[in-house]
């Protein structure tokens, strides 16, 4: 059987190992930061699965570089918010008492994601982007914000639940309030020339048997 090669964002990847070590036949997971990923899919590089956020896996359906008829949903994140181990609790429980909390911190670090993204938009809407811009700290690609937040490069961190779950250093305040809340969904969908095999391999991904896997790693199965 041969190995089948897989990229995903880094939001995936620990959720993706697990599944992967429950599958029978050799996969090949490379995760890296979802820019790079799609960069790498449009410039050729062979995969069987590409695992990405929605919008950005769309993209490159429309472009021809996956199958746009197996795009299938994978799991839908929340975006979490932490800070330095140690450091006194700031209330997030409003949308208020959020909007407080990102005023009264020092530096705030946020990802190159999709939750990146939605966050500075988030910023916009509060009126807020240009006082907060000098304090804005992105992560660079592949480095996670949960690396920022225990360095305490940053006293607030923005980035996928999943990716600060369990991450040393910090402190999980948990997900933002209902009425500010930003959920992404990521995809998955078959390379364009993807190996027998992978059909096979996107259902385990992305079929409701792997469901309770997906809220163990802060996530949820696609409705």
């Amino acid at each position: 059987m041969p190995t089948l090669r897989c990229i995903s964002s880094m939001a995936t990847r620990a959720l993706l190992a697990d599944l992967i070590a429950a599958w029978p036949e050799p996969v090949e997971l490379v995760s890296v930061g979802g820019v790079d990923a799609a960069r790498r899919v449009r410039e050729g590089e062979a995969f069987d699965l590409v695992l990405l956020a929605e919008d950005a896996l769309q993209a490159l359906a429309l472009e021809g570089h996956v199958q746009p008829e197996t795009l299938r949903g994978l799991a839908d994140s929340d975006m979490g918010v932490a800070i330095p181990a140690g450091r006194p609790r700031p209330d997030i429980s409003s949308e208020a008492a959020l909007r407080a909390s990102v005023l009264a911190a020092g530096r705030i670090g946020y990802s190159t994601g999709p939750s990146g993204k939605a966050l500075l938009q988030r910023f916009e809407a509060w009126g807020l982007a240009d006082e907060l811009r000098p304090r804005l700290m992105q992560a660079p690609p592949g480095v996670p914000v949960a690396r920022l937040v225990a360095e305490a490069q940053v006293d607030l961190g923005f980035q996928q639940l999943s990716e600060l779950l369990g991450q040393p250093g910090i402190e999980l305040l948990g997900t933002l309030p209902p009425e500010v809340a930003v959920r992404t969904r990521f995809s998955a969908a078959l390379g364009r020339a993807a190996q027998p095999g992978s059909a096979a391999l996107l259902e385990h991904f992305c079929g409701a048997v792997s469901a309770p896997l997906k809220l163990q790693h802060g996530m949820s199965q696609p409705t």
